[in-house]
């Protein structure tokens, strides 16, 4: 009881130790989360990598909202999606060479890069058995670990040359996948007592169709692995102010290895407000499946979204999962582009009222959320990526569990293009923050005295 009392007075003092007013903040212009007042970030650094825009600013000061665009290399993202659909090819590859080295490949180094990529996705045997050891309830804490693992196996680990950084980023973007589908069917096979399957990727086929042969078999169509090599083009990556990839720049402006900068990348996407919302989206989707009876009726949506953002409905958080952005604010691109093609899924699956729905809760959600909140918000909200995501997801047939792992499994060509960009500054700069300490000034007292 004695320790038990200890940990309660420890964690008690917590409630005045770290409160700290939210007036100092405005007092002393602190940018919260890196964000200015009009909710833009802050200018932290330059990139040549990738752009996010959800506004543009008024030569008389403010922003305008304008349709949002994601920009790989100089490429919107939207041609380039659309420019390799018109040649019904795989793109996630093409994408990932695109954003390590600057530009696109032609067809000789395209081919020579997926062959290079398919060459890396096995894993080395130890990691393999040590997956298999390593039991849990969470990939992303799987897949952490097994990047540390990789540091072993390097020959130079701690080699930050151009050309040892681009063979490690090929390393990761090619196990990732195995990794990953490794990882849930050893947690499928310790936690629900199903049989265990390990299946070798094959060097034919794309990052998406071995993702979905080592996950689930051959029990797989080309059009679910066309839309998630879609998805994977989408999450690929997201300018370097997005939280995980700037834990990533951060880490690696130290000096740090690949495989710990990574694993700290890791560490920050699965947090739930950073790589999990497609979970919150799909599980609310199924809660308003439920209570709503009639799923053509405006009204009846409306009257519960607003009981949702009244905190009275769902889950009582107050918010509509899905809805709003950080950057974007008429449109999010990467959902108008997934969306698209989720529309043509559904038809396939048999799933036009259920997608109509999750259609008609994106329309009705943007309207209540702007109605209700009236003159308290600055400026308009969309649907994000994640609004559709957790349903093409499902779709597919991917379990919940790798979820957020996909997303790390796109992300990780982000990452380690921006580890690289950060490593070849030509004035290298640890970053490095300030905090202001707004504590008092306290006298030591003697322990006999206390």
């Amino acid at each position: 009881m004695k320790d038990e009392y200890m940990i309660y007075k420890l964690s008690d003092s917590i409630k005045s130790t770290s409160h700290i007013d939210n007036e100092l903040f405005v007092k002393h212009n602190v940018k919260r989360g890196l964000r200015n007042e009009d909710h833009s970030g802050v200018l932290v650094g330059l990139t040549k990598i990738g752009d996010v825009v959800g506004y543009e600013r008024m030569p008389e000061g403010g922003l305008k909202a304008i349709p949002g665009k994601l920009v790989y290399r100089g490429i919107n993202i939207e041609d380039l999606v659309k420019g390799i659909e018109k040649e019904n090819r795989y793109g996630f590859e093409e994408t990932a060479f695109l954003l390590l080295s600057g530009f696109l490949p032609d067809k000789d180094e395209l081919e020579t890069f997926t062959r290079l990529l398919n060459q890396s996705m096995p894993l080395e045997q130890k990691t393999t058995m040590n997956i298999l050891d390593l039991e849990g309830h969470n990939i992303m804490n799987i897949l952490a670990r097994s990047v540390l693992e990789m540091y072993t196996f390097d020959p130079n680990p701690d080699d930050t040359s151009r050309d040892n950084l681009m063979r490690q980023s090929i390393e990761l973007i090619a196990k990732f996948p195995t990794i990953i589908a490794y990882a849930y069917n050893i947690l499928r096979h310790s936690q629900q007592g199903r049989s265990l399957h390990i299946r070798h990727p094959k060097e034919n086929l794309s990052i998406a169709e071995n993702f979905l042969f080592m996950l689930k078999g051959p029990q797989y169509t080309q059009s679910e692995a066309r839309i998630l090599d879609l998805a994977l083009m989408l999450h690929a990556d997201h300018g370097g102010g997005n939280n995980s990839t700037f834990t990533v720049r951060v880490t690696s402006s130290s000096g740090t290895d690949t495989y710990s900068s990574i694993a700290a990348g890791i560490g920050s996407l699965k947090g739930p407000l950073h790589g999990g919302a497609n979970l919150r989206v799909i599980d609310m989707f199924h809660h308003l499946q439920e209570v709503i009876s009639d799923w053509t009726d405006k009204d009846e949506i409306d009257a519960y979204l607003t009981k949702m953002l009244r905190k009275e409905g769902y889950n009582k958080s107050g918010k509509i999962y899905g809805i709003g952005h950080a950057v974007y604010t008429i449109s999010d691109p990467r959902a108008l582009l997934l969306k698209e093609w989720a529309r043509n899924l559904a038809k396939e699956k048999g799933l036009d009222k259920e997608f109509a729905f999750l259609e008609l809760i994106e329309e009705r959600a943007i309207e209540t959320f702007m109605k209700f909140k009236g003159n308290q918000v600055k400026k308009r909200v969309c649907a994000n990526v994640d609004f559709y995501s957790g349903f093409v997801y499902e779709m597919i047939g991917l379990p919940k569990e790798v979820y957020t792992p996909l997303f790390a499994m796109s992300r990780i060509t982000g990452w380690t293009a921006h580890r690289i960009e950060e490593l070849n500054f030509d004035s290298k700069r640890i970053i490095r923050p300030a905090y202001k300490n707004v504590s008092e000034d306290a006298p030591f007292i003697p322990l006999d005295k206390r």
